[in-house]
């Protein structure tokens, strides 16, 4: 595991780099007090999670956060500020999560524990067998499954596989890791809805997804609840 922390204030940044390396010993940490010197070392090599303060001089933590959408791999960014007013406006570049500087010991181990339970979620892996061959999807590549028939049909980023199997098999084997059945021939990646309709789901690849009348309320009760999370 890959973190970067950035803060001018050299105080903070050690105790946030002490606390984490009591937590995560096994991390490899990197500190930095400028957000330039930051931005310079993303551009080379990205990080799995990135503390990030938001009241810096010449590139505050905002503006560094305009840019992170440029990587390939983007890292989980945590805020981490004593400017509490701050923390709406900073809404808009989707924050993972946010550390009060004024709280920081307290609230820096619970952080970290969702990072890490953030991390694997995002790494496991779904094995589909198809004929002459064994593919396994990232799940947070998948868009939606779509039922088929005897067949599914899951839908990744890149490009659609069909193997044989049943909707509620998968239901039941992923509905712990953000999958949600909102049709009964559709089982969608929470993550990737963009837009919740009346009747249907835009995704963030542009795909629209129905939404079965049985399965309205229980639609619109989970995503609301992911989208406060």
């Amino acid at each position: 595991m890959n973190i970067y922390i950035c803060d001018d204030e050299p105080a903070i940044l050690n105790l946030i780099n002490e606390t984490i390396s009591s937590y995560v010993p096994d991390a490899s940490v990197w500190t930095f007090t400028s957000g330039i010197e930051l931005v310079e070392r993303l551009q080379m090599n990205s990080c799995d999670i990135l503390f990030l303060d938001i009241d810096m001089p010449v590139l505050g933590g905002m503006d560094i956060a305009k840019q992170l959408h440029i990587l390939d791999v983007k890292p989980l960014l945590v805020f981490v500020t004593s400017h509490d007013e701050l923390v709406y406006e900073s809404l808009q570049y989707h924050p993972f999560g946010f550390i009060r500087k004024t709280h920081l010991l307290d609230e820096m181990e619970h952080m970290l524990l969702d990072c890490k339970e953030e991390l694997h979620a995002k790494n496991r892996h779904f094995c589909i067998k198809m004929t002459g061959q064994d593919v396994k999807l990232l799940l947070s590549d998948i868009l939606y499954f779509e039922a088929d028939s005897n067949y599914l049909k899951v839908y990744t980023k890149e490009m659609m596989y069909r193997f044989r199997s049943t909707l509620t098999a998968v239901e039941n084997t992923l509905q712990q890791d953000g999958f949600l059945r909102v049709h009964k021939g559709f089982l969608v990646n929470v993550d990737m809805v963009k837009v919740l309709k009346k009747d249907e789901l835009e995704l963030l690849s542009g795909a629209h997804v129905p939404i079965g009348k049985s399965y309205a309320d229980v639609t619109k009760k989970k995503l609301l609840e992911s989208m406060r999370m």
